[in-house]
């Protein structure tokens, strides 16, 4: 149990965030009966919350709610004080959040305004997979004051080694050299975009790595850098057009050539595919 001393400015709201705790929680653990709080109170912060807020949105209901959330009509009825089954827009309703006895070992955040499950990930240093896996989430839809167990150690391996980036290094060749894929770097980087810097390090699986060349380990001493056959854009094109011509996909197209979006200017080269 941790205890909070009420500072000038402070509210419940600005308190639950904080800890990522509901302020259902804290009230339920001050006995307060209401959110009215006073510089120099000492507040008992619960450190595991049992509730989650939830805000209501066009089209939601008691029975739709409780479904979501795996619990009751009745429950959310109680827990909410309500007085009959109708709702609206924006208000704000206490979820009971079910406590299990999972081994692993987790926090607990509160989402905000611009979260996503990607940054929540990234900021905690875990996997977008491990959050929804834990929370048991269907879909990557999040909403604001709901409140996710987030994995204390993460599941990255160990056995990864550093790779530091030299010129003409694309994220698509590291991957293809040391057996990855490029959505994999990304993810045990915490990389946000494609773009590389030379010098940078990057983490790369361990069984791959070696101090010996790689041209003379894998792919024998006369390895040369694959040549690809490429194309220059012109006024008009875009990449459907281009995936289309050359009996590819734009997925493909933009791997190959390290793009971030679709967009294309006049005199770009592509590379389309390898040649022999």
């Amino acid at each position: 149990m941790q205890t909070y001393i009420v500072q000038k400015g402070d509210t419940l709201y600005g308190i639950s965030s904080q800890f990522g705790i509901s302020i259902e929680d804290i009230k339920l653990e001050n006995d307060l009966n209401n959110n009215v709080i006073f510089v120099g109170q000492v507040l008992r912060i619960p450190t595991v919350s049992t509730t989650a807020l939830y805000i209501v949105k066009t089209g939601d209901t008691l029975f739709s709610i409780a479904k979501r959330y795996d619990t009751t009509v009745l429950e959310l009825v109680k827990l909410n004080n309500l007085t009959s089954n109708t709702l609206s827009i924006g208000q704000q309703l206490s979820i009971p959040i079910n406590v299990d006895n999972s081994t692993i070992d987790y926090v607990i955040y509160s989402v905000k305004v611009g979260d996503n499950l990607y940054s929540i990930a990234k900021k905690n240093n875990v996997t977008v997979n491990q959050i929804k896996e834990l929370n048991n989430l269907t879909s990557d839809l999040l909403s604001l004051g709901q409140q996710l167990k987030i994995p204390i150690s993460t599941n990255i391996p160990d056995e990864y080694q550093i790779y530091v980036v030299k010129e003409g290094d694309s994220l698509y060749k590291i991957a293809n050299k040391y057996g990855m894929s490029v959505s994999e770097l990304l993810e045990i980087n915490n990389l946000s975009s494609t773009f590389l810097s030379i010098g940078q390090e990057l983490k790369v699986k361990e069984n791959y790595y070696s101090d010996i060349s790689l041209g003379a380990k894998c792919f024998g001493s006369g390895y040369k850098e694959p040549n690809y056959l490429t194309y220059t854009v012109k006024s008009g094109d875009n990449l459907y057009m281009i995936a289309k011509r050359y009996n590819t996909s734009i997925d493909n197209l933009m791997e190959l050539n390290n793009l971030l979006n679709t967009n294309l200017f006049i005199g770009q080269v592509l590379k389309i595919k390898e040649i022999e």
